[in-house]
């Protein structure tokens, strides 16, 4: 199963991507370009095809102060860089590396490039973040964040992948490059400590004084990921007892147990690849992990073993808009439309508003920058909220500060985010989730995108009257990119993948097990028999 790094790498350097084909062409999806050298779908040419119209789009855009650049632990995110830099040096970008060579978490980039572009009204700093987030060992992954340090909106990316396809039909024809070692020692590639500046600041958005007073121990396993060498530093700089239970970083992530369908995948929110630290959770207060470029986190309590995403994010909401007074009275909540309606339920009771957006954190920037969002998440573990004065901690999201807001809260309260959702059950019902995947060719994926509410002539869903049929979100009235029908005790979301050819249907019912599954059946029978009567681009159904 151990991916062959020598090989990976080899792939990197050596394969050319034919743009004709679809997949070897640069493709931007909801979190950057991602892909593996092994299927030409991320190599050599991407980075420097891409890198290059990074910089054309700065030069564009009047975007000339440093760039951030950060890589994750994955194999193909060390010659990534190498390239990127390359690259970014030959036009000459003033560039941030960590100190150190260290690895850099995707937080701790959009963090840095807020904090130097606070107060700023030109030679503003924009990053990069090399890495596929939780993705197999074989993959790579290159993000852009403009200077709002969020991830780059679809305009944005539009634009750098069709100029980088550009680059890569005309065999890199304009892209300017100069050799690692005299891209390194430019004048204009500079270090930068990212671990300092970051962890010096966690103070200003979690309480770790509560945290060290209750001696609350906790445990931490970073999954081999960008933020191994984090959380040593920020136990001794706050004295919190915290243990790194795992200090390995190795490419072929081989001390990962598998995840549910066998590949090796550093998702904190899977009960499969986190089984380890499961195991361990009698031995600490709270257990945590992150995926591998930490903007994701894993709640693991004694109380109830590992919290699925969707009732951390409830207990962060609750606690959070009751322990930070200093946040403004008008500050929303903010989740994308396949988090759980338990999060609604909560939010109600708090008397704040809910932002609802489709799946994408992009969505979410700029209500984090002006403090009209206070906490937003999404249904696969990525959250982030402001500081405890209510000003912008980071755009993107940050795995490190929901997990270390697990401990503060069982410090606070007394008990852990187990304990408090099953409070909250007990007051708002008890909801059950899954999501399914069904398959869709190109043509109906693309069917699915476009669907109208007056497409869906069902009144019913699993016994209940369909209250809505969603094809725009109400937060912002954005298209979804599918639909969201809602009836009073359940509801589903059904929206095509942007990587393989099937369509993902989201469901959540408060009335238990069978009727979720009536609900899932019922959905996907709904967007089978919509899609069927829905003419393609060529007219016929």
């Amino acid at each position: 199963m151990l991916v062959n790094v020598p090989r990976l790498l080899t792939a990197y350097s050596t394969g050319i991507p034919d743009p004709a084909v679809p997949e070897q062409r640069v493709a931007f999806g909801t979190s950057g370009h991602r892909g593996s050298s092994f299927d030409t779908a991320f190599n050599e040419w991407h980075i420097l095809a891409i890198s290059q119209a990074i910089c054309l789009y700065r030069e564009q855009k009047g975007i000339d102060g440093p760039l951030f650049l950060g890589m994750d632990t994955h194999a193909l995110s060390e010659p990534a860089l190498a390239s990127a830099l390359e690259v970014l040096a030959a036009n000459g970008v003033e560039v941030m590396l960590a100190e150190g060579d260290e690895y850099t978490p995707t937080p701790v980039i959009s963090h840095a490039i807020l904090t130097y572009n606070r107060g700023r009204a030109k030679g503003l700093a924009d990053g990069i973040v090399i890495t596929p987030s939780h993705n197999p060992p074989h993959d790579g992954g290159f993000k852009y964040n403009p200077p709002n340090g969020g991830p780059a909106d679809s305009g944005i990316t539009d634009w750098i992948g069709a100029k980088a396809n550009e680059f890569l039909e005309s065999g890199l024809r304009g892209v300017k490059r100069i050799p690692f070692q005299k891209a390194l020692h430019a004048s204009t590639t500079h270090r930068h400590d990212y671990l300092d500046a970051y962890t010096g600041d966690l103070g200003s958005v979690i309480d770790m004084d509560a945290i060290r007073s209750a001696k609350i121990s906790m445990g931490v396993d970073p999954l081999g990921g960008a933020g191994v060498h984090y959380w040593g530093p920020i136990a001794e700089r706050y004295g919190l007892d915290l243990q790194v239970v795992n200090k390995a970083v190795d490419p072929t992530f081989r001390f990962m147990s598998v995840d549910w369908d066998g590949q090796i995948r550093m998702d904190p929110s899977s009960p499969y690849a986190m089984q380890q630290l499961i195991d361990l959770k009698d031995r600490f207060e709270i257990a945590f992990a992150c995926d591998t470029d930490h903007d994701r986190h894993g709640i693991v309590t004694r109380s109830a073993g590992l919290l699925p995403p969707n009732h951390y994010l409830a207990v962060a909401i609750f606690y959070l808009f009751q322990h930070r007074p200093q946040w403004r009275q008008e500050a929303a909540v903010g989740k994308t439309l396949v988090s759980s309606q338990m999060i609604d339920r909560v939010t109600t009771k708090l008397g704040r508003k809910l932002y609802e957006v489709p799946v994408g954190f992009k969505w979410f920037v700029d209500g984090l920058l002006d403090g009209s969002l206070g906490f937003v998440g999404e249904e696969s573990a990525g959250a982030s909220f402001v500081r405890r004065d209510g000003s912008v901690w980071t755009t993107d999201k940050d795995g490190i500060v929901p997990a270390l807001l697990a401990a503060e809260i069982t410090a606070r309260l007394d008990r852990d985010p187990g304990e408090i959702y099953r409070e909250l059950t007990r007051e708002f019902g008890e909801p059950v989730y899954d999501r399914v995947e069904a398959p869709a060719n190109p043509d109906q994926k693309e069917m699915l995108k476009r669907l109208s509410p007056q497409q869906v002539r069902s009144t019913d869903l699993a016994g209940e009257k369909i209250q809505a049929v969603l094809t725009r979100a109400p937060g912002n009235d954005a298209p979804i990119g599918g639909l969201k029908v809602v009836a009073e005790s359940g509801w589903f979301a059904a929206r095509p993948s942007g990587t393989e050819n099937i369509y993902k249907i989201y469901g959540e019912s408060f009335r238990g097990a069978d009727h979720l599954r009536r609900i899932l059946e019922e959905a996907q029978a709904m967007v089978d028999a919509t899609l069927a009567a829905t003419p393609d681009r060529s007219g016929k159904t």
